[in-house]
């Protein structure tokens, strides 16, 4: 299923959405955060992403492991350890980006009070920690592919 689209392998077609996606979830979630007064315009936004974002991240983990498996498993260890640690961010972000889509759809459905502002506080956290992750895993592929 994660494996090819329309002849071409899916890894580098579905990450580019878990790319997106991610860091757009972290902003919108922050500037709710912060901005109350932004907060009817973007809650929209927020739920939107806390269902787009982790489910993009799913298939472009699920997908890096089939693309491995089809076409990576004979390759030199120089390569093999750049594939292992590119894939070693995809879980870390994956289990970051629920958290972030939990905490941010609980800052936008719970009520004013104590739990609406530590809601806040650890989307505010997990938007930095997905950040961090997102742009370990790119850039750990992209040094993988190019060879940087």
């Amino acid at each position: 299923m994660f494996d090819e689209v329309l002849g071409l392998p899916a890894h580098p077609l579905i990450v580019h959405a878990a790319v997106i996606f991610t860091p757009l979830l972290a902003l919108v979630g922050v500037a709710y955060a912060v901005l109350p007064r932004f907060q009817p315009q973007l809650g929209w936004a927020v739920v939107g992403l806390s269902v787009i974002a982790p489910g993009a991240v799913f298939a472009a983990r699920q997908s890096g492991g089939a693309l491995k498996e089809a076409r990576f498993s004979g390759v030199d260890d120089a390569l093999k350890a750049k594939i292992a640690e590119h894939e070693s961010y995809a879980t870390p972000l994956l289990l970051v980006t629920l958290g972030l889509a939990v905490a941010a759809l609980a800052m936008v459905f719970v009520p004013k009070g104590v739990a609406k502002t530590v809601a806040s506080v650890v989307t505010v956290l997990l938007a930095l920690a997905a950040a961090y992750y997102v742009f370990r895993s790119g850039d750990s592929g992209a040094r993988a592919v190019w060879g940087l």
